[in-house]
């Protein structure tokens, strides 16, 4: 056996009734550079486990006291992520399904081939690795890429993050403009959280969800007996904003009627409750969006030009998912995660060509229409890779028609080139920053070549072994 670079670190706990066996795998397993504990039987093993905190278990089947598959499940319980490798006398199929069901990595039959052993042994330490490893690559894209759970790394968005970086702090209104489901509530939130008001309250208003008389009352608050069913006063989202953020999503929904108070409330900072004569004065930091054309609206005269100024301090404008599609790699990993936990499902990624179908469609529910796509995929799938199958029809589109001599001899470099990049994107989840590590090119190159494969939108056929 070469030597491992899992050798020298790793800790072998060997739990067996048969001391022969025991002292046997032990003095194998030192000769190569494993650290390794013995226990004979599975209550033994179960306290060693804690004590020892091993990498790895070879553990027989059948044991007094506590057999395998129930320390195997104790560990489970308690939280071990050690891999377990069982061994046996007797091979039986049903054995073998039940120990990889609750958990096993391997079955090994006794008696033991050292070359089986060790050969076993590596290739479970080496998955070991490889799922910390994504683990620790995930937390990284986690906190790379996600501001204020916004995530993605395009041009695009980057633009719009060093604009709120740099206006959060201030005491300036903030316009933000996008189509639907594009986040700019969580920009909103994101503008709240980096300002000093972070502390205070962050106050929402869906303005189109309201008509006219009950979004004027749940903005300005009312008094006792100010219309039908004001059985006494009420606060209303400016109070319980004061000192914090107000924002106020869909704004351009709202009547002129309320345009001019609220255009007061912004200039002076202060207000009457309905039905009310006391002025209340606020200090409230005011955040607007809307997926309207405001300045088309004030040239119709639906919303006054005055109050467009006002809110207009700031401006950003969120861009559709079509127009970053370099994103959707990262998105996809996030909202995998998510809805695998949410649901309580194993899911490790994407299988091949389920990206280029997604990079093909151009979501005009923007980020929000994909979280719903992959959390019905992630609900609907039966495998720990969500495919094109997993995907709604009008997304996955016709199927591609591969190619019977496969598409390595006779591709172009540029079809070569696509299937690398977008294959080594599954593979890292969606991280262009290490899909660029991988392949030895910039981060730029692949956005723009996303980019590219995203306005063609042409289906590829895969590259067959």
């Amino acid at each position: 056996m070469t030597q491992s670079i899992h050798k020298t670190a790793a800790r072998i706990l060997v739990v067996d009734d048969e001391q022969n066996a025991r002292e046997a795998l032990r003095n194998i397993l030192s000769e190569e550079g494993f650290e390794v504990a013995e226990a004979e039987d599975g209550e033994a093993g179960l306290r060693k486990l804690e004590e020892f905190h091993p990498d790895a278990v070879l553990c027989d089947v059948r044991m007094p006291k506590l057999d395998g598959l129930s320390l195997l499940k104790k560990a489970r319980e308690s939280g071990s992520d050690a891999i377990f490798v069982m061994m046996t006398a007797f091979a039986r199929i049903e054995s073998a399904v039940e120990a990889m069901r609750v958990g096993a990595e391997s079955y090994l039959v006794k008696p033991l081939e050292v070359g089986a052993v060790l050969v076993v042994l590596e290739k479970a330490l080496e998955k070991r690795t490889l799922r910390n490893d994504t683990r620790l690559l995930r937390d990284r894209i986690r906190e790379k890429y996600k501001f204020a759970n916004i995530v993605g790394e395009s041009p695009e968005l980057q633009v719009v993050f060093d604009v709120v970086k740099r206006a959060a702090p201030t005491r300036a209104t903030v316009l933000i403009l996008g189509e639907s489901g594009t986040g700019k509530e969580l920009i909103a939130q994101a503008i709240h959280e980096e300002s000093p008001r972070r502390d205070k309250h962050f106050v929402k208003v869906n303005c189109a969800a309201l008509s006219e008389t009950l979004l004027e009352s749940e903005l300005f608050g009312h008094e006792k007996g100010s219309f039908t069913g004001a059985i006494g006063r009420r606060e209303g989202r400016f109070e319980l904003a004061d000192g914090g953020t107000l924002f106020l999503d869909e704004i351009g929904d709202i009547s002129l009627g309320l345009q001019v108070r609220l255009l007061r409330v912004l200039q002076q900072q202060e207000f009457e409750r309905v039905g009310g004569t006391q002025t209340v004065k606020v200090a409230v930091r005011m955040v607007a969006a809307t997926n309207k054309d405001l300045e088309g609206e004030v040239r119709a005269g639906r919303f006054r030009e005055d109050l467009f100024y006002r809110l207009n301090v700031v401006s950003v404008t969120l861009p559709p998912l079509r127009q970053r599609k370099s994103d959707i790699p990262a998105l996809c990993a996030f909202f995998i995660e998510k809805y695998a936990a949410d649901h309580g499902k194993k899911i490790s990624g994407l299988a091949p060509g389920t990206l280029n179908a997604l990079l093909a469609y151009d979501w005009p529910g923007n980020v929000r229409e994909l979280g719903n796509v992959i959390e019905r995929a992630v609900v609907l799938t039966r495998t720990e890779l969500l495919t094109a199958d997993d995907l709604p029809a009008t997304i996955r589109g016709p199927r591609p028609r591969p190619k019977a001599d496969g598409l390595i001899p006779g591709a172009t470099l540029s079809e070569i080139e696509r299937e690398a990049i977008l294959r080594t994107l599954e593979l890292v989840d969606g991280s262009t920053v290490r899909a660029a590590e991988v392949l030895g090119i910039s981060v730029r190159k692949i956005q723009y070549r996303l980019k590219e494969y995203a306005e063609t939108a042409a289906p590829r056929p895969p590259l067959q072994q």
